[in-house]
């Protein structure tokens, strides 16, 4: 099956066919998160998870939904372990194929994410999802899979199938996503099915494959326990992965909140509310209303991002962000959000491949008119170090 390396997800199918627990995980944007499905049991990630429960019953499964709208591969790096990972999935979903921009920059970043979950120490089978505009066909699928084929990451491609069979006629786009991008329930059914026909070609692998070993007198109950001691010794050695086609400055990023960093406070505060979950974006972060109100931070790290938020409660505060005293050349952050369907966890990059040394970044509420508008919310910063650190 082209040059994937499906080790991982026939073990995973072996286990489950064996009555273990396992669990299956995803990690993306809105389409993950189950956008314009009438209720979650109607998403693609729910229907694969489905899948799994329906064809092993003699197996448990957990279902961990790392999905969270709007957001890209940045922010999905340096919140894989809290969102997925840390629940030791055997099995992940990752899709930030329409976040995602084609540049080298979110090349980089979702290279970081692959080798996150590939290195995990639950070792989880990971397969790499790309939906698309319905109306242009576009996505970063290309890059992603070119990613994804260098490390023999298998990978499932809605243009490639879904979106053809649209413009051959199959499907009348409205007829699978309202707006042209999230599937509706029928949509969603129809990229579950994509996954799930591809873990069907890897169960009938398997078939064949004991078939053949049958043909060739190997003991099966031998091979069975090889094969469980080879999946135990693989998870307790270390990761070995091919050299990172980037420069790989994202693997290791971190999220500073209120809780890793103490900035110095000049009219900014806290917001020390409780965050209720992953989905639960605006807490835990800082909060400027007024003009003039500043924030300043002492940080280390060669690549170093701001996450904000834009608003479709319009008029919001504007503020500027400016790194180690550069005032000449202040990076802009609006809080303003163009478009109509909710509040977006914005990432606004200040520095990207930089020499590692400490940092003082300073961001300031603009002198506009803030009288009744939302106010600027800033709400985590990422560091990354060295790739060598």
């Amino acid at each position: 099956m082209e040059n994937y390396d499906l080790e991982r997800i026939k073990s995973v199918i072996q286990r489950a066919q064996s009555g273990q627990e396992l669990t299956i995980g995803f990690l993306g944007g809105s389409i993950t998160q189950g956008s314009l499905a009438t209720e979650h049991e109607n998403t693609y990630a729910y229907r694969v998870y489905k899948w799994w429960c329906d064809t092993f019953p003699q197996a448990k499964f957990n279902y961990v939904n790392g999905g969270i709208g709007g957001t890209d591969s940045y922010y999905g790096v340096s919140r894989a372990v809290t969102d997925v990972l840390m629940y030791q999935p055997d099995f992940v979903v990752v899709d930030f194929s329409v976040n995602d921009v084609d540049n080298i920059y979110c090349e980089e970043t979702f290279e970081g994410v692959l080798r996150k979950l590939l290195c995990w120490s639950s070792r989880p089978a990971v397969v790499v999802l790309n939906n698309v505009f319905y109306d242009t066909g576009v996505s970063t699928q290309d890059i992603h899979n070119r990613l994804a084929d260098h490390y023999g990451v298998p990978h499932v491609s809605v243009h490639d199938t879904i979106y053809r069979r649209m413009k051959a006629g199959e499907y009348n786009r409205i007829d699978i996503t309202p707006d042209g991008l999230h599937p509706n329930d029928k949509g969603h059914g129809l990229v579950a099915g994509e996954i799930t026909k591809f873990l069907e070609r890897i169960m009938d692998d398997l078939i064949q494959d004991e078939n053949l070993a049958d043909d060739s007198n190997t003991d099966a109950a031998d091979a069975g326990a090889d094969t469980e001691n080879d999946i135990q010794d693989e998870s307790a050695c270390s990761c070995v992965l091919p050299a990172p086609v980037t420069a790989n400055a994202y693997e290791y990023a971190k999220r500073l909140t209120i809780r890793e960093i103490c900035p110095k406070l000049s009219g900014f505060r806290a917001d020390t509310h409780e965050k209720m979950g992953h989905l639960d974006h605006f807490k835990n972060g800082w909060i400027g209303e007024n003009a003039g109100d500043s924030i300043t931070f002492e940080l280390e790290g060669n690549c170093i991002g701001i996450q904000y938020r834009k608003t479709i409660s319009r008029p919001a505060v504007r503020a500027q962000a400016v790194l180690d005293g550069d005032v000449e050349h202040p990076v802009l952050l609006d809080g303003n959000f163009d478009e109509d369907w909710g509040d977006c966890l914005y990432i606004e990059p200040v520095l990207h491949h930089d020499e590692k040394k400490k940092h003082t970044l300073e961001i300031t509420v603009l002198d506009d008119e803030c009288v009744g508008t939302t106010p600027f919310y800033l709400c985590l910063l990422y560091t990354s170090p060295s790739p060598r650190d």
